[in-house]
């Protein structure tokens, strides 16, 4: 995808519009919802407790629920992030997002960092849903985030995903490349925290991201409307 070629419904077609807020409440996500449904988004991004409130708002829509495992630390269990995974599933999650656990990937245990992979990726796939894997890109050198898609490139997630936006800091253009570079056409990849412009959201697509996590998504569009209506006056 290229940003300057890029058509609007594409770029709505791109977003996992995001609420993971602590104090969100039903209010707070029936517009989330709505705003996805409108605008025809992919997917509204939450934590895994609301999924069968969501699923309900959006049954029909053709937007994805996302659920937010093990978030934003990942330090729970493989096991306990199989649980969590297989519940947001029944409760009708079409998509999830689950956070690596970064302590055993900065012990070096890549055997552990790979089985936990799988074990997601098999609950996903048997139940029929889509599977991202967040490395939170802030806390790993380069090196293990290579070594982190090289992995993926095995298990055989959907996507990568750069960031929780809870850590120190969220997407970076050099970081999706290097996992784009890294997966090739195996997986895809998703950029994610603080990409609160359209400038920003245009350097992660041009970067290879083919998912953007963003709370923006609105702000995103008027900004790349108002670039669009301008370029064509």
């Amino acid at each position: 995808m290229n940003s300057k070629t890029i058509t609007r419904e594409q770029l709505c077609g791109m977003f996992d519009h995001t609420c993971l807020k602590p104090f969100a409440d039903h209010q707070m996500l029936e517009e989330l919802c709505r705003q996805a449904k409108d605008g025809r988004f992919a997917m509204v991004a939450i934590n895994s407790a609301p999924v069968s409130f969501c699923s309900k708002l959006l049954k029909g829509t053709g937007v994805h629920v996302g659920a937010a495992i093990s978030f934003p630390l990942g330090q729970t269990t493989i096991e306990t992030k199989v649980f969590e995974t297989q519940k947001a599933i029944e409760d009708g999650a079409d998509e999830i997002d689950y956070v690596i656990n970064i302590g055993e990937l900065k012990n070096g245990n890549y055997s552990y960092i790979k089985k936990e992979m799988e074990s997601i990726v098999k609950v996903c796939r048997d139940g029929n849903v889509l599977c991202k894997v967040i490395f939170e890109n802030c806390y790993l050198t380069r090196e293990e985030i290579k070594k982190t898609a090289e992995i993926a490139k095995e298990a055989g997630p959907d996507f990568i995903k750069t960031s929780t936006g809870f850590g120190t800091s969220g997407a970076d253009a050099s970081d999706v490349r290097l996992m784009k570079e890294t997966v090739g056409d195996h997986v895809k990849v998703k950029a994610a925290g603080g990409i609160r412009s359209w400038e920003v959201c245009r350097q992660m697509i041009d970067a290879g991201a083919e998912r953007i996590g963003t709370s923006s998504s609105l702000e995103i569009l008027k900004e790349f409307d108002m670039e669009r209506a301008s370029a064509d006056n």
